[in-house]
């Protein structure tokens, strides 16, 4: 079963009923805790959503991620059947693992549209929401495994 990120739940807003349909966020309503992840070379933490101003505008809903810097084609590039490549992506291998290398990640398989490199940095996205959550726990991430680059993975999105 694939666990994708986007869902709805039919609440109660601003005085009326309302399907919300959370495209890559989450709910955080206050005191419900909830995960939100970082690259594979970034922290990932634990919040609890609070009351606030900010949070009933944005129907008590966080993101679920820090949010891609680019897209996969930009930082991998496009190659034909052949693998030969028709435009070269941003991020090169040697990066990728030479940021996961200094922060201490185990990494096994993936490719440079997952780099660290192709995300925003979860910490500043995070603060840009500062007034909705309240951090409990900071996740330091030790491993990852994905599939390798020449792996058609179904469920990539």
């Amino acid at each position: 079963m694939h666990n994708h990120h986007n869902f709805a739940w039919k609440e109660h807003h601003f005085d009326q009923d309302l399907w919300v349909i959370r495209k890559g966020s989450t709910p955080a309503f206050p005191g419900q805790k909830g995960f939100v992840g970082g690259s594979m070379g970034d922290i990932s933490v634990i919040l609890e959503g609070v009351e606030s101003e900010t949070s009933r505008a944005a129907l008590y809903s966080i993101i679920h991620g820090a949010g891609r810097a680019m897209g996969r084609m930009q930082a991998k590039g496009k190659r034909d059947k052949s693998g030969n490549v028709i435009r070269p992506g941003l991020i090169a291998r040697d990066e990728m693992f030479s940021w996961i290398k200094t922060v201490g990640v185990e990494l096994r398989g993936a490719d440079v549209d997952e780099a660290p490199q192709a995300y925003k940095r979860i910490e500043d996205v995070l603060k840009a929401h500062q007034d909705t959550v309240k951090i409990l726990h900071t996740l330091k991430v030790i491993g990852v495994v994905m599939a390798e680059p020449m792996c058609n993975d179904p469920y990539k999105d």
